[in-house]
């Protein structure tokens, strides 16, 4: 397993830098509420019928989001490093998850507990924007992957795709991306060699 590259400040810096501007005292606060997580490719990080009570920040890895419905496998999201992966409607509600979380690659992830997040953002205004502006990223994530699915051609879910999230499509089994944008493993080979040929 890869070996961390990063410190628990750095990961703050980084949650800072990348969602909101925060003081030393702040970057203190939000370094003691981070957990490092670590798991190996295949893992299942979070079961069908657990409740999610974490916020997880990828530093190194790649995960994958998906449940099943009549009999099929439906990938719902795909985190690699630097980004965010948690089951919305369970940490909100704190009900079981009908999603799943699993380890694509050994990865190594920080997760930002809701409920201590919670109890600091009460008394930290810039901790409360970093957890405000994850939670519209989220949001908007989920928006643009429901509107890629619904309104584009195939071909261009996969250009939008290598825009928005090139690591994944360089890191991601075939299947899952397919899965992923909703089309079948032979439709997605079909778009990709259409695409490097343009």
């Amino acid at each position: 397993m890869r070996e961390p590259q990063h410190t628990m400040r750095d990961i703050a810096r980084e949650l800072a830098r990348k969602y909101s501007t925060m003081t030393h005292d702040e970057l203190d606060t939000l370094e003691s509420v981070l957990v490092m997580r670590k798991f190996t490719k295949g893992q299942i990080v979070l079961k069908e019928g657990e409740v999610c009570r974490d916020i997880l920040y990828i530093d190194t890895g790649l995960l994958r989001q998906f449940y099943r419905k009549n009999g099929r496998v439906v990938t719902e999201h795909l985190g690699v490093d630097g980004t965010i992966v948690m089951c919305i409607e369970s940490l909100f509600r704190e009900e079981p998850t009908t999603l799943q979380i699993e380890a694509l690659e050994n990865s190594t992830c920080y997760a930002l507990p809701k409920q201590r997040l919670e109890e600091v953002a009460l008394h930290n205004v810039n901790i409360q924007i970093l957890y405000r502006k994850i939670l519209e990223e989220s949001l908007i994530l989920s928006q643009v992957h429901a509107d890629l699915v619904r309104f584009e051609s195939a071909q261009d879910r996969y250009r939008k795709l290598c825009k928005l999230m090139p690591k994944v499509v360089q890191r991601a089994p075939l299947n899952y991306i397919a899965n992923y944008l909703q089309m079948s493993p032979e439709t997605l080979s079909r778009v990709r060699s259409a695409t490097l040929l343009d």
